[in-house]
């Protein structure tokens, strides 16, 4: 007589059906991954505020003139102001640049001088000179590469600055031309 007992699964076998599956590894953690791009987009966008306006020149350094600085007179010079719904204020300085050299000028860095009562320079930015492309329906500006001054051509300019010291005597401030790329 043969010992023949039913199949009973063995207690291995019986685990293993009613276990509960492992959970799936789906590659990389997307919260972590959009945390970390997070993250440097935080930090990239606090180093171009930082930097912004300054172009590697420590600030209030007043820098030399260039030597093109003289063929390319300034006149017309204009200030104004805007605010922003937000309560920003923008303040804009406008006016004409001419080439009177003989050099095709394809750019123009210029230092801001914003004295106070003393006649100090408590701010000085350095910035590119932006050419007015059109006025209407709002000023809009180009780099000057993007339109290159000939010799002889006389164009508009604009200049916008948001963060100006509390101690500036609001008066016009002085505009170097310390840096002059020519074609």
């Amino acid at each position: 007589m043969s010992d023949s007992q039913p199949n009973v699964p063995t207690s291995a076998s019986s685990n293993a059906l009613f276990a509960t599956p492992p959970a799936e590894r789906g590659g990389f953690p997307k919260a972590a991954v959009f945390g970390a791009i997070g993250a440097v987009l935080v930090i990239v966008l606090g180093i171009v505020i930082a930097t912004r306006g300054h172009h590697g020149v420590a600030a209030g350094v007043i820098l030399p003139l260039d030597a093109h600085a003289a063929s390319l007179p300034m006149a017309d010079v204009a200030m104004s102001e805007s605010t922003s719904l937000s309560g920003g204020k923008s303040t804009f300085i406008d006016g004409r640049i001419k080439n009177t050299g003989s050099d095709t000028i394809t750019g123009i860095t210029v230092q801001v001088l914003f004295r106070n009562d003393e006649g100090l320079a408590p701010q000085v930015e350095t910035l590119p000179l932006m050419l007015i492309r059109t006025h209407e329906p709002y000023v809009d500006t180009q780099t000057v590469a993007a339109a290159p001054l000939t010799p002889g051509q006389d164009r508009e300019f604009r200049l916008i600055f948001e963060n100006i010291n509390n101690n500036w005597n609001i008066q016009i401030p002085e505009v170097h031309v310390v840096q002059v790329a020519t074609k």
